[in-house]
């Protein structure tokens, strides 16, 4: 099926943390949205990849998305090569996004950089005629997204542009507590984590309340570009 956003983050919940509040909007607007993991965050100190991959589905049915893909690269370990690329690609030849959504261009995780950069490098490539791809046997047709736009994750980055999210806060916070096995939970007796506390999620709607406060809403989420914007007039901007 041919979407209208896709949203690729590099483990499970990395979507629901930074942009899940967008997501939702537009599904609320009439867009259709896709998520694909590019791994299974079999790395992460809490849970496993079985446990992650059940928490990633229930995300997605909270948040409502069309369908939720996940490539298996090798957490920690995978590599911006020719298979990786074309693995992307397949996907986006598939699903036909206009838009792209994914992993901030740094951060503190040094899987969310390499990610970014592979998934922007997918879009690219996916527009060329020379690069083949087959899926159950039938070339696909080449497909190049209109825009790709990092969300922003642990690192505070200076944001290029905000949406406003402050009526979808809360199916925000329900897709992020979907993964309990990571997020705060008193209860739980796995190894704290910097993600585990209950400050972590405070420091979330503390960067989403600075990014509204700009545009004069209660929240938004940030996002930068690989290339400037253009709007049709001065009236379309906050």
């Amino acid at each position: 099926m041919k979407i209208d956003i896709l949203a690729i983050g590099v483990h499970p919940d990395d979507v629901e943390l930074s942009c899940s509040g967008t997501i939702a909007k537009h599904i609320a607007l009439g867009k259709t949205v896709g998520i694909l993991d590019l791994t299974l965050g079999e790395l992460g100190t809490r849970g496993n990849a079985e446990i992650r991959t059940k928490e990633a589905n229930a995300a997605a049915k909270i948040l409502g998305v069309a369908f939720r893909t996940q490539l298996k690269f090798k957490d920690g370990f995978f590599e911006n090569n020719e298979a990786h690329i074309k693995q992307i690609i397949e996907v986006i030849r598939k699903h036909q996004p206009e838009i792209i959504l994914c992993n901030a261009v740094s951060d503190r995780h040094p899987d969310h950089g390499r990610a970014a950069k592979l998934a922007s490098e997918a879009c690219f490539y996916s527009g060329l005629i020379k690069i083949e791809t087959n899926v159950d046997g039938k070339k696909q047709e080449v497909w190049r997204p209109k825009a790709v736009y990092h969300y922003i994750q642990d690192h505070y980055i200076h944001p290029d542009f905000v949406i406003d999210i402050s009526n979808f806060m809360e199916v925000k916070h329900r897709s992020i507590m979907a993964y309990s096995s990571q997020f705060y939970d008193p209860n739980s007796g796995e190894p704290e984590t910097p993600i585990s506390s209950k400050a972590f999620i405070e420091t979330i709607n503390s960067k989403m309340a600075l990014w509204g406060r700009a545009i004069g809403v209660p929240y938004a989420e940030g996002f930068t570009v690989d290339r400037y914007p253009g709007v049709n007039s001065l009236f379309d901007l906050k």
